[in-house]
C-alpha cells in the first residue's frame, strides 16, 4: 500500500503541466510549434524566456516536493522518496489527462535528483554543464546526468531497491532524448557555443 501511495502521489504531482497551462493562456499550441514538447525548453522558444524559466522552476519543484512529501508521510519507508520522485518524472512525461504526451522530463529529473541527494544534484549539474560545453550540444546534459546518476547514487546509497528505481528513471530519460542524440550525431541540433555567442551579442547590442 505504501508503494502505491508513493507512486500515486508522485505521478499526480508530476503530471501537473505549467507548460500546458501557459499554452492555453497565451493561445499558443506548443504541440505544433517549436520542438513540439510540453517542457521548459519549448516554452522558452515559443513563449519567451520568462515563461520558460517559470515552467522549469515549477517542473523542478513538483518532483522535489514529491520526494519530500513522501519522506514526510512515510519516514520509516526508505525507498518512499525515490519512488515518489521517480513517479513524478513519469507523470511529467506521460500525463494521463493529455493522452500520456508530456515533456521529455529533464527539469523534473533534476528536481528528483535534488530531492533525493542535493550534493549529488550539484555534482551532476556541474559535470553536465561541462559536458554540454565540451560536446557543444544540449543533449549532453540529460544524457550525462542520466548515465552518472545511478552510478554515483549507488556508491552513496547502498539500498538496492532505490538504485533500481533510479536506474529505471534514468533509462527513461535517455530513451526520451534519443531523437536529440540522433540530431546531434547528424549535426542538426543547435550548437551550444553558437547559441551562447548569439545571446551574448544580442544582450550587448
Amino acid at each position: 500500500m505504501r508503494i502505491i501511495l508513493c507512486v500515486l502521489l508522485g505521478y499526480l504531482l508530476g503530471s501537473l503541466s505549467p507548460a500546458a497551462m501557459f499554452s492555453k493562456i497565451k493561445k499558443k499550441n506548443l504541440r505544433k510549434q517549436g520542438t513540439g514538447n510540453l517542457g521548459a525548453t519549448n516554452t522558452m522558444l515559443v513563449l519567451g524566456k520568462r515563461y520558460g524559466a517559470l515552467v522549469m522552476l515549477f517542473d523542478i519543484a513538483k518532483a522535489f516536493v514529491s520526494v519530500k512529501l513522501a519522506q514526510l508521510i512515510f519516514p520509516s519507508f526508505a525507498v518512499c522518496g525515490v519512488l515518489a520522485g521517480g513517479a513524478a518524472v513519469v507523470g511529467h512525461i506521460y500525463p494521463f489527462y493529455m493522452k500520456f504526451k508530456g515533456g521529455k522530463g529533464l527539469a523534473a529529473f533534476g528536481g528528483f535528483i535534488l530531492g533525493v541527494d542535493p550534493l549529488l544534484f550539484l555534482i551532476l549539474l556541474i559535470i553536465a554543464l561541462v559536458m554540454m560545453l565540451i560536446f557543444n550540444y544540449g543533449v549532453a546534459m540529460p544524457v550525462s546526468a542520466a548515465v552518472l546518476f545511478p552510478i554515483l547514487y549507488g556508491i552513496r546509497n547502498g539500498d538496492v531497491a532505490s538504485v533500481i528505481v533510479v536506474t529505471m528513471v534514468s533509462i527513461l530519460i535517455i530513451c526520451k532524448h534519443l531523437s536529440n542524440i540522433g540530431k546531434a550525431w547528424r549535426k542538426e541540433e543547435t550548437k551550444v557555443r553558437d547559441y551562447l555567442k548569439k545571446m551574448f551579442h544580442k544582450n550587448h547590442e
